[in-house]
């Protein structure tokens, strides 16, 4: 049967299973469809999984089940929510038995051995996985330009890139050949792309959700999140893989519950505050800016207060972001030597053995940034770099902490313009780092932050008749999830 996916959430979908309006074998095929016809275009999916039907039959075979107890004493409430419901998963999420690669060559024929724990979360709750999504190779980059299988393309405008590095889990949701997706966020990976393709993302508090499984880029940064059309959807897959993992050390309980009472400023509606400063440090686009005055108008129209903050070291936060980040990659990237797993090149000893290796099995950025992280960690740089910038990093958290004493949430735009041009910036790095500016303090700081939806560019509309969405960025206090959804929804008209 043909099923209208075009404005289907999770909620929906599962009432809709749930009365027998149609299948979870019918919906994933909806979705397998909208593949065939789609991927070969935006090159959102590296695999399609073949057991993706057989996995909607046994989801069928729970529903059925539901079903036949309704009304018995050992009925249960309800099938769980995501049961039947098609994801999409960035390729650095391991699924057992599953190739992930995470867009390396390095990789590409590596199958994981296990489950990372938020993908069996979602498995015991019955999703469907369809299949692995395009990224960044090993999450280096923002615009998913370099992955070793070839750029994603943003369903908006082909010629424009997705946004990075879940590019892949993004412009699927986008493009509806997913329901929802994972992807992950080291310093806006998850908020970027949800930006340039109009959708909903969740980077949560720092060790709300396990990286067990996760492969690590940058560890004291990784988080996985959702990627959605909607908050509430985004809301429904974090309270499913948020929580205490005995296999990550990093991480905690208490404060990630959506229940958990946190003090808020706001009486009625949570403070706004909008660091003005920072916000006007130069290389925003015109359109951007309007918007984004129009999203702070919005707010104020519905009865938000907005207030004026100072963050006054986030004019570091980039410089400190990329030597933390380089440091991390060239310790995290010590293990793919092709001795223990993976691409291996013959050599004429161990030593070639391992430059071969590595020469032929990474691409150009992940090498850049491993050289970098290598200089920064060195004798004689060490403090000069690293520990300078750690210090730095603790006096932003310090002027967030600041700033939460007297607001709620902190607004601004997620990326600093709309969708770039495919190569416009691949040989430029400094610029393609500069996309980075709003997203790598939540990074920074373990702070939960989600991109929603703004207006649509003025300046895209006049460049061309294809529209590109741009995205506003909520920050939260840590832990708090629940004021990003109930912010993010109210203002995207999902509470009428």
């Amino acid at each position: 049967m043909k099923i209208d996916i075009t404005n289907l959430t999770i909620k929906k979908a599962h009432e809709s299973l749930k009365k027998g309006d149609f299948t979870a074998v019918e919906l994933t095929r909806s979705y397998l469809n909208e593949i065939a016809t789609k991927n070969k275009d935006v090159h959102a999916y590296l695999e399609v999984f073949d057991d993706a039907l057989e996995a909607a039959k046994k989801a069928d075979e729970i529903i059925a089940d539901f079903n036949k107890k309704i009304g018995s004493a050992d009925s249960e409430k309800d099938f769980p929510m995501l049961c039947g419901i098609p994801f999409a998963i960035k390729d650095n999420i391991l699924i057992k038995g599953k190739t992930a690669s995470s867009a390396s060559k390095i990789l590409e024929h590596y199958k994981a051995t296990y489950y990372a724990t938020a993908a069996l979360r979602l498995a015991k709750e019955g999703a469907i996985f369809l299949g692995r999504t395009n990224m960044d190779e090993f999450a280096m980059g923002g615009s998913t330009e370099n992955s070793a299988y070839g750029p994603t393309k943003n369903p908006h405008d082909l010629s424009r890139v997705p946004g990075g590095t879940s590019g892949g889990s993004a412009a699927a949701v986008a493009s509806n050949m997913a329901l929802v997706a994972l992807g992950s966020d080291t310093g806006g990976s998850i908020r970027q792309p949800s930006s340039f393709c109009g959708v909903v993302g969740l980077k949560p508090t720092y060790g709300a959700v396990s990286r067990y499984g996760l492969m690590a880029a940058v560890s004291s940064f990784d988080q996985i999140g959702p990627i959605a059309n909607t908050v509430e959807d985004a809301e429904i897959v974090f309270n499913v893989i948020y929580g205490k993992d005995a296999k990550d050390g990093t991480t905690i309980i208490e404060g990630v519950s959506p229940t958990y009472p946190l003090k808020r400023i706001g009486k009625k509606k949570p403070v706004i505050g909008i660091p003005r400063a920072f916000m006007s440090l130069g290389g925003i686009d015109p359109a951007v800016k309007s918007e984004f005055e129009a999203a702070e108008k919005k707010f104020k129209d519905m009865g938000y207060e907005i207030k004026d903050i100072e963050l006054p070291a986030n004019k570091y936060a980039l410089s400190v972001y990329y030597i933390l980040n380089f440091a991390e990659v060239s310790s995290n990237m010590a293990r793919y030597d092709g001795v223990k797993y993976g691409l291996h090149v013959d050599g004429k000893d161990g030593i070639d053995d391992y430059f071969k290796t590595r020469r032929a099995g990474l691409g150009r950025e992940v090498i850049r940034r491993i050289l970098l992280g290598t200089y920064v960690l060195s004798s004689g740089y060490y403090d000069a770099y690293y520990n300078r910038a750690n210090a730095v990093r603790r006096m932003i958290t310090d002027d967030f902490k600041k700033a939460f004493e007297g607001v709620d949430i902190i607004a601004t735009p997620t990326t600093p313009g709309p969708a770039f041009k495919i190569g416009e910036k691949s040989n430029d790095p400094m610029a393609m780092y500069l996309e980075d500016i709003f997203t790598v303090t939540a990074n920074l700081t373990g702070l939960p932050a989600m991109s929603i939806p703004m207006q649509i560019s003025k300046e895209a509309k006049k460049e061309k008749a294809t529209q590109l969405p741009l995205g506003l960025q909520l920050t939260a206090r840590h832990g708090d999830e629940r004021t990003l959804f109930e912010t993010g929804k109210d203002f995207l008209g999902e509470l009428e």
